[in-house]
């Protein structure tokens, strides 16, 4: 059998990429390599060993905020018992919250919103309003939506504003309970 070796031509700007990848992994081998050794071997001067003290640092300062996060996490546990003990109705009043979430809704629909004195739409009451439509007590705006409204003759002549026309707010979503 004959065995024909096929040589890959690869375009100049390809070979140089490679050269370079190449080389990349050349001095991070060499920085894992220095950072392997540890600190018990004398400090060396050089963009080598440079390399190999960053590597380190940073492996240290990850290890620093692991500790930290787990330190919180584990004292967060602790912390939550110490606050339910101080009060004598802290697990009552948080197994009321619980117990009110299932109620929240969120409700769609279009109620417009009455001026405030100061001019600035009001639009608590119209949230209240949708909500008690509903059959709930309470509730609050979560989406609200704006438009300028104009007197037909305004829009008839071709006019989208004019001292005629006035912005009106509305209520489009609510968190009722």
């Amino acid at each position: 059998m004959d065995s024909k070796r096929t040589l890959i031509s690869l375009p100049k700007k390809t070979a140089s990429t490679v050269a370079c990848l190449f080389a990349g992994a050349i001095v991070l081998m060499s920085a894992l390599a220095a950072a392997q050794e540890g600190t018990s071997a004398p400090k060396e001067s050089g963009f080598f060993a440079a390399i190999g003290r960053w590597f380190n640092e940073q492996a240290e300062i990850f290890n620093s905020n692991v500790k930290d996060a787990r330190k919180k996490f584990d004292s967060f546990g602790h912390e939550a018992g110490v606050a339910a003990k101080t009060t004598a109705d802290g697990a009552k009043d948080a197994a009321d919250a619980v117990a009110r979430i299932p109620k929240a809704r969120v409700i769609t629909g279009h109620e417009k919103c009455r001026n405030a004195p100061n001019g600035a739409p009001d639009c608590l009451a119209a949230a209240v309003s949708m909500c008690k439509a509903k059959g709930f007590d309470s509730g609050k705006s979560v989406d609200m939506t704006t438009a300028e409204v104009c007197p037909p003759k305004v829009l008839l002549s071709g006019r989208n504003s004019g001292p005629e026309c006035t912005t009106e707010t509305f209520v489009s979503r609510v968190l009722c309970q």
